[in-house]
């Protein structure tokens, strides 16, 4: 039985593309649309997840992220 996570996708566009990052594993990937930077976190995470041991999954995953706007003056 698969084992499933809920992550976090943070797209931002970059240029004339956009990146993709999951805060939990501190993985990226990117597209030259949100879509298909999207699906290729999605991709890039499901890799990841495959290939890296357990050991290591633990050390870089986060459980708790906390996405904020933040109003600085200047």
């Amino acid at each position: 039985m698969p084992k499933h996570y809920q992550l976090t996708a943070i797209i931002e566009r970059e240029g004339d593309a956009y990146v993709a990052l999951c805060p939990e594993l501190d993985v990226a990937s990117q597209g030259d649309t949100i879509e298909q930077a999207r699906e290729n976190l999605k991709e890039a995470l499901q890799l990841f997840l495959e290939e890296a041991s357990s050991v290591e999954i633990q050390e870089r995953l986060h459980d708790e992220v906390l996405i904020t706007r933040l109003d600085i003056a200047v």
